[in-house]
């Protein structure tokens, strides 16, 4: 059986064409199998053998194919030989005469045409569920993506595959992201890409066929505790605590409205911005109960100072831009590995000293890890010496905990600094609600869109040493105070 194959694949190799479509296909059939067989056991992983195994061997073998008959041709051409001739002078009678179902020939081609449908759509099938991996998305094109790995493995959607948000769903989302990836590459390639990665996304499935799959919007209703936790930069590092009472209503009953109004089913808000970037809005309209929209335009722009190409309805990632890959402010994320533990509070002017040794920018990361180590270590060497024995440990976790934090928040191979990527959840530097909830967005009536504190949040406390800084004193008949002191109770405990 195999010597019939094997003089099959020689009488078909006419010249050096068709041995080299030969070579071509057979090599990576056989080299395919090999690999995908630990592949499928989870023993191979790497994303760069992936990228071998279902896009360099299919390629290769279907080039393979093109060359055999591309071989025939030119053979005929040079001979002048008819086909009937060139077959009777590369195989044998036997093997051409037709039989009860054929010739031997004949049924050799219908098997190998059916192994090779048979491959290529298996590999076109495993081809396809790599390619949506998440680790073939963050780790095929390490240069350009690795920044968005590092912060998506760090992220709340770490467990959600890239294509979910991606991609989409159906079959022209699938081709367009294909045709999308395939331009990429090309840009990898030939260095084609921009650094940092330019934002918004424009590629992007419309939230409401993504965020919404798991995100229900008719479902958020009544309110949220939110702590922030800030330290001072003096010797204790002294916690500032802001605590607010998050209203997250989408307004679906009259006076209920909250945060969530912006993407209610009832309520529909357009806007455009300036070179389509969705930092400095034109103009906003939003949708009045008649159904007519009113309209607020930037009176220091103006409506028609500016050409822009999109006008959009805006949707979850508005607000939640870094929903996955979070870039961090330097000071918040000092912050949060102070409140967490991951830094210990006691160490002597940690907040000022951790925030100093990050906050500066290096070509290298290893130097910038260098830099850091010997900042920290330096400060508390010279002036509190004494704490080398006693907190030695814990200055060692400091160091690798904000060597860490650069790492996944600095890459200098991207153009990515700190600050690169803002997060408009919330309203920090003028970013965030304050892009359209500000004074120069006016009506024709020159009144400008609401932007006061109670909008989205009731303040129980600000930049206050303790954590409930606005509650009334406790009534025994008043429910709404009992709550506060359950809730304060709550909140308070978490810090324990």
């Amino acid at each position: 059986m195999k010597e019939k194959y094997f003089k099959f694949l020689l009488g078909v190799s006419v010249n050096w064409i068709g041995k080299l479509g030969m070579i071509l296909t057979t090599s990576a059939f056989i080299t395919f199998i090999v690999v995908e067989i630990p592949r499928l056991l989870g023993i191979l992983t790497n994303a760069y053998i992936g990228l071998i195994t279902y896009l360099l061997l299919p390629f290769l073998f279907i080039i393979g194919l093109i060359l055999l008959p591309l071989g025939w041709w030119k053979y005929h051409k040079e001979t002048g030989k008819s086909l009937d001739e060139l077959a009777t002078e590369r195989f044998e009678d036997d093997e051409l005469r037709a039989k009860t179902y054929g010739s031997r020939i004949f049924r050799v081609v219908i098997i190998l045409t059916i192994a090779n449908v048979i491959f290529l759509s298996a590999a076109s099938f495993r081809t396809m569920s790599f390619m949506d991996d998440a680790e073939f998305c963050g780790t095929a094109c390490h240069s350009v993506m690795n920044p968005e790995w590092m912060t998506y493995q760090d992220s709340p959607h770490a467990n959600v595959n890239c294509v979910d948000c991606h991609v989409g769903e159906g079959v022209g989302a699938l081709i367009s992201s294909k045709l999308n990836g395939a331009y990429q590459m090309i840009s990898v390639t030939f260095n084609l890409y921009e650094r940092p990665i330019p934002t918004p996304v424009h590629q992007l499935r419309p939230a409401r066929e993504t965020c919404e799959k798991c995100h229900w919007p008719d479902k958020f209703y009544g309110s949220r505790l939110k702590r922030i936790v800030r330290y001072d930069s003096d010797e204790t590092s002294t916690a500032k605590y802001t605590t607010l009472n998050l209203k997250i209503d989408t307004g679906s009953k009259v006076g209920k409205a909250g945060i969530h109004w912006h993407i209610g089913k009832n309520n529909e808000v357009k806007y455009a911005s300036v070179d389509d970037k969705r930092q400095e809005m034109l103009w906003v309209e939003t949708k009045q109960d008649d159904g007519t929209y009113k309209k607020y335009i930037n009176k220091t722009l103006g409506e028609s100072d500016n050409s822009f190409e999109e006008t959009r309805i805006m949707d979850c990632v508005d607000c939640h831009n870094r929903a996955t890959h979070i870039y961090e402010d330097p000071r918040k994320a000092v912050d949060i590995r102070i409140a967490t533990g991951e830094i210990d509070h006691s160490l002597p002017f940690i907040k000022r000293e951790a925030l100093s040794s990050i906050s500066k920018t290096f070509a290298e990361k290893e130097l910038a890890k260098e830099v850091i180590r010997t900042h920290m270590e330096r400060f508390y060497r010279n002036n509190y010496s004494s704490l080398a024995d006693t907190k030695g440990k814990e200055i060692e976790t400091a160091v690798k905990t904000l060597q860490r934090v650069y790492d996944k928040n600095v890459h200098p191979n991207m153009n990515i600094e700190w600050g690169s990527y803002p997060n408009h959840l919330g309203h920090d530097r003028d970013a965030g609600c304050f892009r359209c909830h500000n004074n120069d967005m006016v009506d024709e009536s020159g009144t400008a869109i609401r932007y006061d504190c109670t909008l989205c949040h009731n303040i129980l406390a600000s930049d206050s040493e303790t954590p409930f800084q606005y509650l009334r004193p406790v009534e025994k008949a008043d429910p709404d105070s009992a709550m506060h002191v359950y809730l304060q109770e709550e909140f308070l405990n978490s810090y324990k």
